[in-house]
C-alpha cells in the first residue's frame, strides 16, 4: 500500500492556503522606501514652494539656486574653481560657467592665490555679500510668515523635526563607502567578531 507523500514545508514568511504574504524583509524594505519617497517629495515641494513664493513676492530675487549655493560656499572663504567644484560635487567646467556669470554680475572677483601665483581664487565682492544677505533675509521672512499661519501644535511638530533633519543633512553631505567601511566620521567600521574556535592567534593555538 503506497505511503502518503509528505507535504513540503511552507515557505518561510508566507501564510495562508490560497494567498501569500511577502517575507518580513520585503515588507520592511517597502516601508522604508515609502518613507524615503514621502520625505523626498515633501522636501522637494517645500523647496519649490519657497523658491516660487520668493520670486512672486520679491521679483528682484531671481538668482538661480546653483549660483546662490556658490555664493554661500564662498561666504566662508575664497576658493579655487577646483575646490569649489569639489565642495559642490560638480564638474569643474560647470562651476567655471557659473563663476563666469557671477563675475559678469559683479558678485565675485578673482584674487591672487597666496600659495600659487599661477592660479586665482574666487571671492565674494561687497555686492555679492549684499545679494546673499538679501536672499537670506527674504527666505527667512517668507518662512516666518508661513510658520505663523500654522497652528501652535503644527509649529511644534516642525521644530521638533529639525534635529533629525539636520542630522540627515549631515549624513547626506558625507559620502558613504559602498562597502560600509567608513561612517560619518570617516572611521573604519569594526570587523565582525569571528565565531569561537575559528579565531587566529596563540590563545586558540593557531
Amino acid at each position: 500500500m503506497p505511503q502518503p507523500q509528505e507535504q513540503p514545508p511552507e515557505p518561510t514568511g508566507r501564510t495562508g492556503r490560497t494567498g501569500t504574504t511577502a517575507p518580513t524583509s520585503v515588507l520592511e524594505a517597502n516601508a522604508a522606501a515609502q518613507r524615503a519617497q514621502r520625505l523626498a517629495d515633501v522636501i522637494t515641494r517645500l523647496r519649490r514652494a519657497l523658491r516660487s513664493s520668493i520670486r512672486t513676492e520679491y521679483p528682484w530675487e531671481s538668482l538661480p539656486m546653483a549660483q546662490v549655493e556658490l555664493l554661500q560656499t564662498l561666504a566662508a572663504a575664497p576658493l579655487r574653481v577646483g575646490e569649489l567644484a569639489g565642495r559642490q560635487r560638480l564638474a569643474p567646467n560647470t562651476v567655471s560657467g557659473l563663476v563666469g556669470k557671477l563675475l559678469d554680475a559683479g558678485f565675485v572677483d578673482r584674487q591672487p592665490d597666496p600659495g600659487d601665483r599661477r592660479t586665482a581664487r574666487i571671492a565674494l565682492t561687497e555686492a555679492g555679500h549684499r545679494q546673499l544677505a538679501d536672499w537670506q533675509r527674504a527666505h527667512e521672512q517668507r518662512m516666518a510668515t508661513a510658520l505663523a499661519s500654522l497652528s501652535p501644535a503644527e509649529r511644534d511638530l516642525v521644530m521638533l523635526a529639525l534635529p533629525g533633519l539636520e542630522r540627515l543633512a549631515d549624513v547626506l553631505a558625507d559620502p558613504i563607502d559602498p562597502a560600509g567601511a567608513t561612517g560619518a566620521t570617516g572611521a573604519a567600521a569594526p570587523a565582525a567578531e569571528q565565531p569561537p574556535g575559528r579565531r587566529t592567534g596563540t590563545a586558540n593555538g593557531g
